[in-house]
């Protein structure tokens, strides 16, 4: 299969494009290498040392023997460019991970603000209008957040996507009196974004369904929970391919996080009562998700597939508990730079891709380890000046915050950023 992933040099795109390549797909990766001038902006490498996209693309050939294509295109403002890419490729498959993928990063200031509504969603916007424009048959497989349903369960399993609803009628369809009658009907689980990222994919949701509802365009947006470990079966081949480690407030992933913290001595710092339930997913199993997605396309005409992309929900605090307990470190409760509710519950349905066949990588004290000694082994590399989450999601709470509380205030970071390139 041709498959062009949109995105591929970032943390979730490098090791999707590996994986995909390694089954024997004939893959591309487009990428306007963004990621690497937002590292440049924030002053914030990732821990682990990342070649450059040519030296990265080299050593998988070297390695595998097989090749990975590479376009330099900005999906967001070069539409001529997308376009001219997909007409001369004909991928039979593009999945979609160009996205500005952190929360704390969408709500540092209004310009970062602005970036991430215009990048995200003129990306999303100008893939589905070339498709259509090309007129070819391609499926868009979408990396989504479980962000965009917001973290209140209103005391129910959050469903894959739609909401059963049962709705009354009391006229028929020549506007006549009739005796109420109860109509079943789906509809798109209410959405409650909890940051402008989240927002944006509330947004992509909504030009999904009408481009499917109105060009037959098949699609499917997997809502993934964090990301949490390091290694794929191909980027652990040679150094030359290892995967983004972030650690810093912006862009580092709270169980990550937490094990990077513990590696070189710093506190697990938890955000306010760490009572934050969220959705996890090891990494393998992300790139996993997206090839069962690829290999399960819905029907021309079909809605949007919507998949819970996530396999186990863990509160906060529990994790940095975990954590201090396999490993000696010191928690540190410090003030929430979110606007969130103090404490959640999650329950998440999952059940179509364990239909599918995914084995979940479930949370394991080895695998805690292999990230931990990750970690260990680039410690030399961090910048603890860019451990503590500066971004604040109000100004009123900015006021409110001393410089010095501010300016130390580290966190389970960012609890919902795994998910984009």
């Amino acid at each position: 299969m041709k498959i062009a992933i949109l995105g591929g040099d970032g943390f979730c795109g490098w090791p999707a494009s590996l994986h995909l390549s390694d089954l024997g797909h004939e893959v591309v990766i487009v990428d306007n290498l963004s990621r690497r001038a937002i590292d440049e902006e924030l002053g914030a490498e990732s821990l682990t040392p990342i070649c450059s996209i040519d030296e990265r693309l080299a050593a998988w050939k070297e390695v595998s023997g097989k090749e990975i294509g590479f376009e330099n295109i900005d999906v967001a403002q070069d539409y001529d460019g997308l376009l001219n890419f997909i007409n001369t490729y004909k991928p039979d498959a593009i999945v979609h991970f160009a996205e500005q993928r952190a929360a704390p990063y969408s709500m540092k200031n209004s310009r970062n603000k602005r970036y991430t509504v215009d990048n995200n969603t003129n990306a999303t916007h100008n893939l589905l209008v070339a498709i259509v424009e090309s007129g070819l048959d391609i499926h868009v497989v979408h990396l989504g957040t479980m962000g965009v349903y917001g973290y209140g369960t209103a005391g129910m399993k959050i469903p894959e996507g739609y909401l059963d609803i049962k709705v009354e009628v009391d006229e028929d369809e020549n506007g006549n009196t009739i005796d109420p009658t109860l109509v079943d009907q789906q509809i798109l689980y209410p959405t409650n974004p909890g940051s402008v990222y989240h927002m944006t994919k509330v947004l992509d949701q909504t030009l999904f369904a009408y481009y499917a509802k109105n060009d037959e365009l098949r699609i499917t947006d997997l809502h993934q929970g964090i990301i949490w470990g390091t290694h794929t079966d191909q980027t652990a081949r040679d150094e030359r391919l290892i995967n983004r480690f972030d650690y810093d407030g912006d862009y580092g992933t709270v169980l990550n996080r937490f094990l990077m913290q513990s590696a070189v001595g710093y506190p697990l710092t938890v955000h306010g009562t760490g009572g934050q339930t969220r959705a996890f997913i090891h990494i393998r199993d992300m790139a996993k998700c997206i090839q069962i997605a690829i290999e399960n396309p819905p029907a021309r005409g079909e809605r949007v597939k919507i998949f819970n992309q996530m396999t186990e929900t863990h509160r906060v605090r529990d994790l940095a508990n975990l954590i201090a307990d396999i490993s000696g470190a010191q928690v540190e409760m410090v003030p929430n730079p979110r606007k969130e509710s103090a404490e959640n519950e999650l329950h998440v349905v999952n059940d179509t891709f364990l239909d599918l066949g995914l084995n979940p990588t479930k949370l394991a004290e080895g695998l805690l380890h292999e990230v931990e000694d990750v970690a260990r082994k680039y410690a030399d590399r961090a910048d603890m000046s860019k451990i503590p989450a500066r971004s604040l999601w109000t100004q009123n709470q900015a006021e409110g915050v001393p410089p010095s509380v501010a300016e130390s205030a580290g966190g389970a970071g960012n609890p919902d950023s795994a998910a984009k390139a």
